[in-house]
């Protein structure tokens, strides 16, 4: 039996925009009153209008997001964003130390994602969400490329220390080819290793970052995984 466990944020109107962006807008283009003359009172349906920047939400990161003629959102195949081996890596940091060490990540991950749990996401919906937060430390970065990680998942809000302006971890993640998917939560219901993990967003031709439905599959046949 599959179980699956939901780890995105919910786009709202209004709502949590990242710092410096504007806020998602969702409206009706078309509203049931109004669509029951094209259907001659047969029918009724709504049309949705949204209006967002693609860093909304939980939302995943081509490499054109920081490099000019890479794999744009629509470029991605199926197999680097969907149904990924996964683990779960608890983050250990000091908050005066907001970058998350590296050490004991296993060695066999090629192709896996690797979600970053640092307990940020229970701050959602408040100030102290965006104030600055975890961090992936140079080390742990150069571990994720060393053991040539498809995806790297993180339920903060940025893999970067907000003060570095040169933003090293998307750079170096990105350029080796790592797909970052930022603002999981959820992820303390998942088990240490031995599930899956999707992250697909809309096949947008041009789109650097974009909404998805994050989400793990676990299969509870085989009986309760280490953690």
């Amino acid at each position: 039996m599959t179980r699956f466990v939901d780890l995105s944020h919910p786009v709202v109107d209004g709502t949590d925009p990242f710092p410096g962006l504007p806020a998602p807008r969702i409206e009706p283009y078309i509203t049931r009153a109004a669509s029951r003359d094209r259907y001659g009172g047969l029918a009724e349906f709504e049309i949705s209008r949204v209006f967002l920047v693609g860093n909304s939400g939980t939302y995943l990161d081509s490499p054109f997001h920081r490099f000019a003629g890479r794999d744009d959102i629509a470029g991605l195949p199926l197999e680097r964003i969907a149904g990924l081996a996964a683990i779960r890596f608890d983050a250990r940091f000091e908050p005066d130390e907001r970058a998350v060490a590296a050490g004991g990540l296993p060695e066999q991950l090629e192709g896996s994602a690797v979600l970053v749990h640092t307990g940020w996401s229970r701050r959602r919906g408040t100030a102290g969400y965006w104030a600055p937060g975890p961090y992936l430390s140079a080390a742990l970065v150069d571990q994720l490329i060393d053991r040539r990680v498809a995806l790297v998942g993180f339920d903060g809000w940025n893999v970067d220390d907000v003060a570095d302006l040169a933003r090293p971890a998307h750079t170096r993640l990105l350029e080796a080819g790592i797909l970052i998917v930022e603002h999981l939560t959820h992820l303390d219901a998942l088990p240490a290793r031995g599930f899956r993990f999707t992250a697909v967003p809309a096949p947008i031709r041009g789109v650097a970052s974009f909404p998805v439905r994050a989400f793990a599959e676990l299969d509870e046949t085989a009986g309760p995984a280490a953690s």
